[in-house]
């Protein structure tokens, strides 16, 4: 059984290119994204982690570590960063994790139990490591997404996630379809219309369950 929505990510010690160390450690009090990518030297993983570099200020203004896993060791971690660096056009300021035993990707159930590496692999032999993983100060897992190869990863809609996550959680709201920052929240069903005033005041009724109001600034 893989890992759900709000199980606790299992505490590994993890070998990174910035050293060793627990996850559940390096977590601390802050949200977390880990995000894996099956080798190093590949193309759209080389895009993906310039383009978080280039969040960083971001990532730091919302209280989040982020931390990158590759089926790879440290040393072709640490030449790696310097064409993701090129390619970001940012300093790769944040760890990578060496799961060169694959053991986050099967403790992630981002690959099969029995899964290996064959000597002279391609990226294909671990495909599958492609996910995000959003995960919360309590160290449980909030949001998971996996995608193909070919695909490259949308780090807005990363970003987006992480703050209706932080909404949500801090608010004690829904957020709608497409929600950017500013923009009115969901009243989620379970609070009657009168707590509903008293907590957020004026709403507007869309439906009888589907209640919408902008946050107190």
């Amino acid at each position: 059984m893989g890992l759900r929505i709000n199980d606790t990510i299992p505490d590994l010690m993890v070998e990174t290119d910035q050293g060793t160390f627990s996850l559940h450690e390096w977590i601390g009090d802050s949200w977390a994204i880990l995000f894996s990518h099956p080798k190093d030297f590949t193309p759209v993983c080389t895009t993906e982690f310039g383009a978080v570099a280039r969040l960083t200020d971001e990532w730091e203004k919302r209280g989040c570590k982020v931390i990158g896993v590759s089926v790879d060791g440290v040393e072709d971690h640490k030449k790696w960063k310097g064409d993701i660096e090129k390619v970001g056009g940012a300093k790769a300021g944040f760890p990578i994790i060496a799961d060169a035993g694959l053991e986050v990707s099967k403790a992630f159930d981002m690959l099969p139990a029995e899964a290996y590496l064959p000597d002279g692999r391609t990226p294909a032999d671990s495909a599958t490591v492609r996910s995000v993983f959003i995960i919360g100060p309590d160290k449980q897992l909030k949001l998971s997404m996996t995608y193909p190869m070919t695909v490259g990863r949308n780090f807005g809609e990363v970003m987006r996630a992480l703050d209706a996550l932080q909404i949500s959680t801090g608010k004690g709201v829904a957020t709608p379809a497409d929600w950017q920052v500013g923009e009115d929240v969901i009243i989620p069903p379970s609070v009657n219309d009168e707590d509903a005033r008293a907590k957020f005041g004026e709403f507007e009724a869309v439906l009888p369950y589907l209640r919408k109001t902008k946050l107190p600034g």
